[in-house]
């Protein structure tokens, strides 16, 4: 990977923007008691996803019970699921008039179903009260259980997306350890397993000493498993707590691991700084996938 000095780059300084409906979004999310993944997380990308009126949600809390040392998010006892918190939510996305929503969570190892039923009923609630809506959603491993899995798939989302993080040599050093590559890869396999008509999506973040090379094989599992789309991000550290970033990689770089993924056969490839595993402009491309059923596997 290319290496610069140890201070953030040029590429990598923005500035937050508050116009359009950033204001109302945020104003709604907090009226609502609703999470977002763009605040628990610091992502780069909030200006450009609330300006133009959507968010990532983050259901079943803010408490995650997995420690990984990349992530933002608050570790440690989560409390009661929030029973209304699936009515909530379909509210605040009929509210921003939205026609494709990202739904994500945080680990729920502390519950029988690991949160799988609670997931699954605020895809259905979503959905009810918003007909025609796309759903992605980014979910936890559930331990890579067939049978909480086929909860989420049951909800029939459009897109199940779930992140392999890293690649294979430093999965032990930066996430949980109840968190394992073949795992991952096992969760995406029994998602098209039980439903070859979702797609599924999976992202990657550089900068954490991986090679190149490493990141391809990355690519050629998630391929060999049929994932239809892959975003590779720079890992940005959001605060001391949270491991150092060992490198940050050029723009050239993720452009040439574009075109490694399009070769391999993703029907969407987002690589660059900024990319995130939700992210507006990746939205709206892969909205028009499903809508024109482009691709197959």
């Amino acid at each position: 990977m290319s290496l610069v000095s140890s201070n953030k780059p040029e590429w990598l300084k923005t500035k937050l923007q508050t116009m359009g409906s950033f204001a109302k979004v945020r104003e709604t999310v907090k009226a609502l008691g609703l999470n977002t993944v763009c605040e628990s997380a610091h992502c780069p990308n909030i200006s450009e996803c609330w300006s133009g009126g959507t968010a990532t949600f983050m259901v079943m809390g803010s408490v995650c019970t997995r420690g990984c040392r990349f992530c933002e998010v608050s570790h440690g006892k989560p409390q009661e699921l929030d029973i209304f918190e699936p009515v909530k939510l379909a509210k605040a996305v009929k509210e921003f008039n939205l026609d494709y929503v990202v739904i994500t969570s945080v680990d729920r190892d502390d519950l029988p179903d690991q949160g799988s039923l609670h997931f699954a009923a605020c895809i259905k609630a979503v959905k009810k009260m918003n007909p025609g809506i796309l759903i992605e959603v980014l979910i936890p491993d559930f331990r890579g259980r067939e049978d909480l899995i086929k909860n989420i798939v049951d909800a029939n989302p459009d897109v199940i997306a779930h992140n392999i993080e890293t690649v294979r040599r430093l999965q032990r050093f930066i996430r949980d350890m109840r968190a394992n590559y073949d795992q991952s890869l096992s969760v995406l396999k029994t998602v098209k397993r039980l439903n070859p008509n979702i797609r599924t999506k999976s992202s990657i973040m550089l900068g954490l000493g991986e090679t190149e090379q490493e990141v391809c094989e990355a690519m050629d599992d998630l391929r060999s498993i049929g994932v239809d789309f892959f975003t590779i991000g720079q890992y940005l550290r959001p605060s001391k707590r949270q491991m150092a970033v060992e490198n940050y990689v050029h723009p050239d770089v993720f452009e040439k691991l574009k075109s490694e993924g399009e070769r391999r056969g993703f029907l969407y490839v987002a690589s660059g700084p900024f990319i995130r595993s939700s992210y507006r402009a990746g939205e709206l491309f892969i909205k028009s996938v499903i809508n024109g059923g482009q691709g197959s596997n």
